[in-house]
């Protein structure tokens, strides 16, 4: 079946972050399978999940996957998070930084319920690590300008960096246990025969 694929439809939906690396994975697939339409929801992760809930789409990408869903998953790539600061911030010249200092400075934080968000307070509370939010962007765009103009702190995947290296207005941090690992996984409902597309 897979060898005469010829035509049919594949559903994804994906958190946002994924929009940096998805497209570029996905070119070889659509090469091809010239006839199969590929449809492709980019939303945050509480969307996404709510689309899984519902049962919307073949295939979820994200990095953190509902443990209170009946789903299968399965890790396809590394998606470690990164400390940045503003360029010639004070902490970019130091070495391992301990956590409550770096929890000390004006914290930018993805919105909640996003992935990257979760990862980073989960790190920080089994450290007993008080994190307090400065400031809450939806966007990783938005947080890595805001980031650059100065505002403060944040932990970002690098993903998210790939494609722009690290300028004159942001500055890689050395904090202690950062990079922070984590993976994406291709999520779908445990109980979903899958199609031979999203197979």
């Amino acid at each position: 079946a897979m060898k005469g694929l010829k035509k049919g439809r594949l559903k994804l939906a994906c958190v946002t972050t994924a929009k940096y690396f998805l497209p570029r994975l996905l070119g070889p697939f659509c090469d091809r399978y010239p006839g199969i339409d590929v449809r492709l929801e980019v939303a945050n992760r509480e969307a996404v999940v709510e689309r899984l809930a519902r049962g919307e789409d073949d295939l979820y990408i994200m990095t953190s996957p509902p443990q209170h869903f009946d789903i299968a998953m399965r890790a396809f790539l590394e998606n470690p998070l990164v400390p940045i600061a503003p360029g010639g911030h004070p902490l970019a010249a130091q070495a391992n930084i301990p956590q409550a200092r770096f929890a000390k400075e004006r914290m930018l934080l993805r919105e909640r319920g996003s992935g990257t968000r979760l990862a980073v307070e989960r790190m920080f509370r089994e450290q007993g690590v008080e994190l307090k939010a400065r400031m809450e962007i939806s966007s990783n765009e938005a947080i890595k300008q805001a980031v650059a103009g100065g505002l403060g702190v944040t932990v970002i995947s690098q993903q998210a960096l790939a494609l722009e290296p690290m300028t004159q207005d942001i500055a890689g941090l050395d904090v202690e246990g950062f990079p922070l690992q984590g993976a994406w996984h291709v999520v779908h409902a445990g109980n979903k025969q899958l199609s031979v597309v999203a197979q």
